[in-house]
């Protein structure tokens, strides 16, 4: 294949984060690559596509740098560019948590532990196994047995986890993340809240698909990315599917984004029932007058009624 896709993060010291993303950006528009970077005063965070030749660039440019000095990038191969635009901002965090007290991962972080350590803690008993991802990453893939956390954005775990924080205490607590970014302030995050005994999957579920001893076992589903791809498949040994479909509860890991753009809720849904719901995850979303499955599809009113005739029968969503 012709073009890469580059996961990657570094905390590192950037005195001017500003000026930083306008001449990071110039380099990457030049390389033409596409993807998102998130630069902060704590480092930067990015997933990049390309082709092979400006990947090479890229990484040999950031590896040279001092500021970037031991930076992991995760590599996988792609038939085109995995985005549509090139975005580098600079932001407060390269990561949000929005700790009043927040926490840098060069001075405090969790024990890191390599794709077969945390496999073994996958089968220990008394390990409690949690995922620092949002609910619908967890949704379409996770780790056999690990803790679904109820939330929808990063910044929403640390209550999370004050609510539920007398079932985990006295615990031996490990956590895992898309590339080890996440982990490494939730980890972080739970030492200073007095876990004693807190470890993480190091270079993340990314990490972990790619261990030739491994092999992504344990691993259910496929793993949640942020860029066109949408999803990648991790377990090569004896992948399930664990997703449900948003309609029927039917195996599914297909996802889409609810038709009406004022909810824009990301759904597991069939080619089938996503036409035949107009694309919404609710009858309200599918009346919505900018639904968007409406216009792209030049849905007529008639049409439009017949099938929204299909959400009266439906036990419940």
């Amino acid at each position: 294949m012709d073009y890469r896709v580059l996961l990657y993060y570094k905390y590192t010291t950037l005195d001017d984060p500003e000026t930083f993303a306008t001449e990071h950006l110039e380099f990457c528009k030049d390389l033409e690559l596409k993807g998102r970077i998130l630069v902060s005063t704590e480092g930067i965070n990015g997933t990049v596509s390309g082709t092979v030749e400006a990947t090479d660039k890229y990484m040999e440019q950031l590896k040279s740098d001092e500021r970037f000095k031991g930076i992991t990038f995760k590599v996988d191969e792609a038939e085109g560019h995995a985005f549509k635009k090139m975005h580098v901002r600079p932001r407060e965090e390269i990561v949000a948590l929005d700790l009043e007290d927040d926490v840098d991962p060069r001075e405090l972080t969790g024990n890191y532990l390599s794709p077969k350590e945390f496999r073994e803690a996958l089968l220990a008993d008394d390990t409690v196994v949690i995922d620092a991802r949002n609910d619908y990453e967890y949704d379409l893939g996770h780790f056999r047995g690990s803790v679904r956390p109820d939330i929808t954005r990063f910044r929403d775990l640390p209550d999370w986890i004050k609510e539920n924080k007398e079932q985990f205490m006295d615990k031996k607590i490990v956590t895992y993340c898309t590339g080890g970014i996440r982990c490494e302030k939730f980890s972080g995050y739970l030492l200073k809240e007095g876990f004693e005994d807190v470890g993480q999957l190091e270079g993340g579920i990314a990490t972990y698909g790619k261990d030739p001893e491994v092999k992504g076992e344990l691993w259910d589903g496929k793993m949640y990315v942020f860029d066109e791809r949408i999803s990648v498949e991790v377990n090569q040994v004896d992948k399930t599917v664990v997703g449900k479909e948003w309609f029927d509860g039917t195996p599914c890991e297909r996802y889409i984004n609810c038709s009406n753009p004022e909810c824009n809720k990301q759904i597991l849904v069939s080619e089938e029932n996503e036409e035949r719901y107009l694309g919404a995850c609710t009858h309200e979303c599918a009346t919505h007058e900018n639904n968007r499955y409406v216009k792209k599809h030049d849905i007529s009113e008639e049409e439009k009624a017949a099938r929204l005739e299909n959400f009266k029968n439906l036990v419940s969503l």
